[in-house]
């Protein structure tokens, strides 16, 4: 998104017209803390996000250069989306929005190894990702 493009240049705006749609996060959480690469496996997450949807905010994630789309080595006709740098760097703001989400909302739920990266700080969950990231590259790259 070029400036003339924006409601105001403020950073909090620039970045909510990036991945301010609850669509957009779930994607990035199901990326950078689940491990989802493939199309189907975003569609079987369970807040059932529709095709139209998820195909559109994959091309705008990646258009925003918050996610890379790969050719699928072991399935030349499908693709692989995989969060890049400026992607991983929101995982920290993602586990905020956690942390407050389990303060503030109740009857909510993570996994555990979520749980022990919000008591341990990101940076641990942060490298995990990173190590992924650079190992599924590797292996695109044959």
């Amino acid at each position: 998104m070029n400036a003339s493009q924006r409601r105001s240049n403020c950073p909090l705006n620039v970045a909510l017209e990036l991945f301010g749609d609850k669509w957009s996060l779930l994607i990035l959480r199901d990326m950078l803390i689940v491990g989802k690469s493939r199309y189907g496996e975003f569609l079987d997450s369970p807040e059932g996000i529709s095709t139209n949807i998820l195909a559109d905010r994959l091309k705008q994630l990646a258009c925003c250069g918050l996610v890379e789309k790969l050719r699928d080595p072991a399935n030349g006709k499908t693709s692989l989306y995989l969060p890049t740098a400026m992607g991983v760097s929101l995982l920290p703001l993602l586990l905020e929005v956690i942390r407050w989400g389990l303060t503030n909302l109740g009857d909510t739920g993570v996994p555990e190894f979520v749980l022990t990266a919000l008591r341990q700080g990101p940076d641990q969950l942060i490298a995990e990702c990173e190590t992924r990231l650079h190992n599924e590259r590797l292996t695109l790259a044959g």
